[in-house]
């Protein structure tokens, strides 16, 4: 998600290769290996290269050269589709660099290969002290099986809804903080005969992340599992939930709902056809171009009824160390130089995410852009409830698409019951659950 300004920012740097490396002058350290002229030399992957990321880097780079002269970084870019390959590989291999980009969704297979060390204590000792997002810290921890922090984190992104600002002003009708407000919303908007829907289901591929953020959103349950490592995704409020989601699908939305995937999606509600629309924050350049920025704005996921604000866990992107490397105290500071707020407000505002450096907060840029400005609002918030998604289990994935995509889809056409579907869900993530624990000692 970059503004105009932003993206043409970036555009100068297409033509960096994605793989290319870059070696700039850094800061000093006690770390032994030395490059050219005495200076240690330290390596950093970046696991999402590329045209729009690798010039961010590139700033990040040479501020770290200006403040530390003595350190040399070098800079390889790899394809986000074959970061956790080529990481596997150098695993594998013994070629693994000092540092890397990471996300939570990657981190639990790295350290289940005992690949990145636990920085906990440096960061304890370091800048970074009560620097960073408790929520964003307590996502890391919950990736891997003991609490600790794998990554320095940079940021992460939040599910909001999109919503038609001009529609709600004609209907006289304010942004939704409830559940309830939003259905009664949802229904108000809905104009059948010329074209007009309340809202937009996303019924194909990565419908079930969607699906779920809207289910605990209005139940009120915070976490995944229980005590006794039992999934709560059939908790009796979810299944609730989830028939008054189905509900609405066919009387408020599009029939072609059950087939849409992102694409399908935005292009409806771009389209002009559709009053609220659920993704994140990274879709907000395509809405402010095809409707303009005074037409359309983000709110929060509604509080439930009871008054829980419930939103799921985003994958959080940061730095981790790892644990081969010779030079762990140049690669730490180059992390922790990346997550001051200086370099962690460029960071999130060219790439369109939240920070994770809590002192960003304020900065001009995050409060000028409301669809920023609320999602940071919320993830700030020590009211708001995070549902941490278990992205550690290694079934996860298969259950969430290959195997519940299509069941929703029956359930969205009346072929399933809302109760079956989570029941079967629910299992599939309890049994995943327990051999994890198994494996892990829990």
């Amino acid at each position: 998600m970059l503004g105009r300004h932003s993206r043409r920012l970036l555009t100068s740097a297409t033509a960096l290769a994605v793989g290319a490396s870059l070696a700039l002058a850094g800061c000093g350290s006690d770390d032994s290996g030395t490059a050219a002229g005495g200076d240690t030399e330290i390596t950093f992957w970046d696991d999402n290269g590329g045209p729009a990321r690798t010039p961010v880097w590139q700033h990040i780079i040479a501020e770290f050269q200006k403040a530390n002269p003595t350190i040399r970084v070098k800079y390889v870019g790899i394809p986000i589709a074959q970061a956790q390959q080529k990481y596997d590989t150098a695993i594998a291999g013994g070629g693994l660099p000092d540092m890397g980009g990471m996300t939570t969704a990657m981190l639990g297979n790295l350290v289940a290969q005992k690949a990145v060390d636990p920085l906990d204590d440096r960061i304890a000792g370091g800048a970074l002290n009560g620097k960073l997002n408790e929520q964003v810290v307590t996502t890391v921890k919950a990736t891997v099986p003991d609490g600790k922090t794998y990554m320095v984190p940079m940021s992460t992104n939040m599910g909001v809804f999109w919503y038609r600002t001009d529609w709600f002003k004609e209907a006289g009708l304010e942004a939704p903080r409830t559940w309830s407000e939003f259905f009664t919303a949802v229904d108000r908007l809905t104009d059948k005969a010329n074209n007009r829907f309340g809202f937009t289901i996303r019924g194909g591929a990565g419908s079930i992340a969607q699906m779920l953020e809207v289910v605990y959103g209005q139940s009120g349950v915070t976490e995944m599992f229980d005590a006794a490592g039992r999934s709560t995704v059939n908790d009796p409020r979810n299944v609730a939930a989830l028939e008054k989601l189905v509900a609405v699908f066919g009387r408020n939305t599009p029939e072609a709902d059950v087939n849409n995937d992102y694409v399908k999606m935005v292009a409806q509600f771009d389209g002009g056809n559709i009053a609220i629309m659920q993704h994140n924050l990274g879709s907000y350049t395509d809405h402010v171009e095809a409707l303009g920025a005074d037409k359309v704005a983000a709110m929060a996921v509604p509080r439930s009824d009871s008054g829980v604000q419930a939103v799921l866990s985003n994958p959080v992107a940061g730095i981790g160390v790892f644990s081969s490397g010779e030079k762990k105290d140049a690669a730490f500071r180059f992390a922790e130089f990346a997550a001051s707020k200086a370099m962690n407000s460029y960071w999130s505002e060219k790439t369109g995410v939240l920070p994770a450096n809590v002192d960003v907060n304020g900065e001009a840029w995050l409060t000028g852009l409301q669809h920023v400005a609320e999602a940071n609002r919320v993830l700030n918030d020590p009211a708001t409830k995070v549902v941490q998604m278990p992205y550690y289990l290694p079934e996860f994935n298969a259950i969430t698409k290959t195997d519940s995509e299509p069941q929703f889809q029956k359930v969205l056409l009346g072929d399933l019951g809302a109760k079956e579907f989570l029941d079967g869900m629910a299992g599939a993530l309890t049994e995943a659950q327990a051999a994890y624990k198994q494996r892990n000692g829990g």
